[in-house]
């Protein structure tokens, strides 16, 4: 029995003696306070660039001077340049916004309309467009939503039921 208490109290004993608390290191000259250098752990300037710089072996080099790069990717960048080229040729519409003044099913309604929005806004061409059941009158090709969207505000006041729809825009 006494064993074990003497092997418990022991164990108590070496994991307090881990707790203490750390002690910091007072000065009589600074009020009692904490103090600590860390004059090692500041950044330190660089030094500007000279016009010759040193290489990894020792030896110097002037920067202004033409080097032939090595390991260049120019002829295969050209490629992927090309390729992309010819494709976006063959592009007849990209993806850009329009704003959407009238859509309904009657056409009457859709030609007034277009014929309002050229009253109304004589600096954009209104189209209309028919996708069966449905007539759509649209102004406007915008590649971007924010060039659209300054727009779109004042059309909005003459034009309440206007929407602003992604759409595709053709470059013919």
């Amino acid at each position: 029995m006494n064993r074990i208490f003497l092997f418990s109290a022991l164990a108590l004993l070496i994991a307090f003696e881990g707790c203490k608390p750390v002690q910091k290191t007072t000065s009589s000259t600074q009020g009692g306070r904490y103090h600590e250098d860390l004059s090692a752990l500041r950044p330190t300037k660089e030094e500007p660039v000279t016009i010759d710089t040193v290489t990894e072996n020792g030896s110097t080099r002037n920067p202004n001077v033409y080097v032939e790069p090595k390991f260049t990717v120019n002829k295969q960048v050209d490629t992927v340049l090309d390729s992309i080229d010819r494709l976006n040729l063959n592009r007849r519409a990209v993806d850009g916004f329009t704003i959407q003044i009238y859509y309904g099913t009657k056409r009457e309604d859709a030609l007034n309309t277009k014929k309002d929005a050229t009253i109304r806004i004589p600096e954009m061409e209104a189209e209309v467009q028919y996708l069966q059941p449905n007539f759509r009158v649209k102004v406007g090709r915008y590649f971007n939503r924010l060039q659209a969207q300054k727009d779109y505000e004042t059309i909005k006041q003459a034009f309440p039921n206007a929407i602003l729809i992604p759409d595709k825009i053709s470059l013919n």
